[in-house]
């Protein structure tokens, strides 16, 4: 079967200059995917060319822009994603987050009957009893996080990445030249405002109303994430209204670098046929 064409599109939306990559899906509704920090659209190309779908690079990441004047928080982007949806046409659709991805479940507790199906891989915990990362802590302290960009280099970012994926060594130099020279100024700038303005309690707010979302959800967790710990994911399993669990062993923060096969399972829930049964991964 060959592979769809994966196209890149820019337009004005929200205010924001918005890039994103898409490809044509095969029947069925459409697929959203969302990506998270400090990564873009481009780290789903390997699930586009697979189930096609449609990637927009987030407000402040990747080619879209990076407004002084956007809010650079979960209300912010949650206004954002439904323009973007909007915008596009995206009456009902799947959806596929990772990491700072979950900003769509605002959008998807606010209007549950436009989710056709949800795929959450590792993300950021909108639950209680989530604790900041040691990253996320030092980003979300004034003076220090400015320092920390500041001094950030190629270098210093391959060696820190070694604890990212759970395969030995630094993330794959392919991963690292993508995302490097997209970590820009404003790309900095909008990464420190999204975490200062979202602490603990914020999260938890964020995800009060996950049990409305009803559409079937499949909860692909990694057990070696070192950021998100692996008990978050049988509490969002939990939390939505009709998930399963499948943890990922040997997966680390972006569990399909180590764990090719999960893009298989991705695609296998959410085919137009939606069969899919729970298994120990």
């Amino acid at each position: 079967m060959s592979q769809p064409a994966v196209i890149e599109r820019t337009e004005e939306i929200g205010g924001v200059s918005t890039h994103w990559r898409e490809a044509p899906t095969s029947g069925g509704h459409p697929i959203v995917y969302l990506h998270g920090v400090p990564t873009a659209s481009w780290q789903w190309l390997p699930f586009l060319e697979r189930t096609g779908g449609i990637a927009p690079d987030l407000p402040g990441l990747g080619k879209s822009g990076r407004p002084t004047g956007f809010e650079y928080s979960i209300a912010g982007y949650d206004r954002w994603f439904e323009q973007f949806a909007d915008a596009l046409g995206l009456e009902r659709f799947s959806l596929v987050v990772q990491d700072w991805g979950v900003v769509a479940l605002p959008f998807a507790q606010r209007f549950p009957e436009r989710i056709e199906r949800l795929v959450m891989f590792t993300s950021v915990p909108f639950l209680p009893g989530y604790g900041w990362h040691w990253i996320a802590r030092i980003w979300r302290r004034r003076g220090m996080g400015e320092a920390f960009m500041a001094t950030s280099t190629k270098s210093a970012f391959r060696l820190i990445s070694r604890q990212a994926n759970a395969t030995p060594g630094p993330m794959p130099d392919e991963f690292i030249d993508r995302l490097w020279p997209e970590f820009d100024r404003g790309a900095r700038r909008a990464i420190l405002q999204l975490y200062r303005s979202s602490p603990e309690d914020t999260l938890a707010r964020a995800g009060e109303r996950l049990g409305d979302i009803k559409c079937p959800a499949l909860v692909l967790w990694s057990a070696d994430d070192p950021y998100i710990g692996k008990e978050f994911g049988p509490a969002y399993a939990q939390a939505l209204g009709n998930a399963q669990l499948e943890m990922a062993k040997r997966a680390g923060h972006w569990p399909w670098l180590d764990r090719p096969d999960l893009i298989d399972r991705a695609a296998e829930f959410l085919a137009p046929a939606g069969a899919s049964s729970s298994q120990a991964v």
